[in-house]
């Protein structure tokens, strides 16, 4: 097989299994510095043994870069293909097979660590339908958030990625944050050139309840917010530790959301796991619509979609009510109709 290919899948594998960073970013590194060599170039600096005094080469890189020179499948690679074999998740088979997309992933453009061209090939062989790309906005400048121009940037080049796939939809979209007064962090204008607008509270998550509620619903009800993201901000595991998470009354928050046809997304990432299934109860009893998310950050993220059908199973939400089971063609019209 390819080198390149091999040392990118060996960083898919890693960071679907929730790897150190460093890891990922070894082989990643080492697809990059070896991508701009030719097949014969290639295999004359591994056989002369150049190739490990280029940048970003370790021997344990070299080693898997000489066992897919020699036509072989790298045993490192082999040996993650037959643990990703196994659903990262024991429960929700079934809901999970009838997922076709994702409203809420992250590329390099903001704090993502792979460019849109590299999520849009791993959701196309992940089974995605359609995947939107959803980075951060102007405030969350940690994350490196997209101003307007920037975002009216990636909308060219979302168009341009999306062009070359016959097999997948490449969505534009945005997680914006929700600001201290309920409004969107972006401009009307560019809101609404989006496919999809994610609205997520990031900052100030111990305001005071009723101030917390009423950003919210003042958020919910702007025409242009299709998901509420990842509601309470909690952390319940992972390297950044442990975050309550924010009070707010959610039998308010998810009436609004039945009100002005906003999904409550169930985040699949296993260090938020959010909403909590208590507020996942709550939610189905208003009748809220829902959006299964991964949240990807990078490209083995996607395939967090087990947790979430995982935990949507356990609560039993039906998949009529999950926005992400439908086909592209129903979830633009959804998506759309309030804009």
């Amino acid at each position: 097989m390819e080198a390149v290919e091999a040392l990118k899948e060996i960083g898919f594998w890693l960071e679907r299994e929730l790897a150190k960073t460093y890891r990922v970013e070894a082989f990643r590194k080492a697809a990059a510095a070896i991508e701009p060599l030719s097949p014969d170039e290639l295999a004359k600096q591994v056989k002369d043994g150049s190739l490990k005094r280029l940048k970003g080469i370790g021997d344990r890189t070299f080693g898997i870069i000489a066992e897919a020179v020699a036509g072989e499948v790298p045993g490192y690679l082999a040996d993650l293909r037959e643990r990703g074999e196994k659903p990262l998740a024991v429960g929700g088979a079934k809901l999970r097979a009838k997922l076709r997309g994702d409203l809420h992933s992250h590329s390099n453009w903001s704090d993502g660590g792979s460019s849109i061209a590299e999520m849009a090939r791993a959701a196309v062989w992940r089974g995605r339908e359609y995947q939107v790309v959803t980075d951060h906005s102007p405030r969350l400048t940690i994350a490196n958030g997209l101003s307007a121009e920037r975002l009216a940037e990636q909308l060219d080049v979302i168009a341009e990625v999306d062009a070359e796939h016959d097999d997948l939809r490449l969505l534009s979209g945005i997680e914006v944050d929700i600001l201290d007064d309920g409004q969107l962090d972006q401009t009307d204008e560019m809101l609404g050139r989006l496919d999809v607008v994610v609205a997520s509270v990031h900052s100030k998550l111990k305001m005071d309840r009723d101030l917390m509620t009423r950003r919210m619903v003042t958020a919910i009800a702007n025409p242009h917010t299709n998901v509420l993201g990842h509601c309470t901000g909690r952390l319940v595991a992972g390297s950044r530790g442990g975050r309550d998470q924010s009070r707010f009354d959610p039998e308010m928050v998810f009436a609004a959301c039945e009100k002005f046809d906003v999904a409550v997304e169930i985040n699949s990432r296993p260090e938020r796991r959010d909403p909590p299934s208590r507020l996942i109860q709550i939610a189905l009893d208003y009748g809220c619509l829902f959006a299964i998310n991964t949240d990807a950050h990078a490209p083995g993220q996607l395939d967090f979609l087990d947790y979430g059908a995982e935990r949507a199973s356990a609560n039993k939400v039906p998949a009529s009510r999950i926005v992400t089971t439908w086909p592209v063609e129903r979830l633009l019209e959804w998506s759309n109709a309030k804009h």
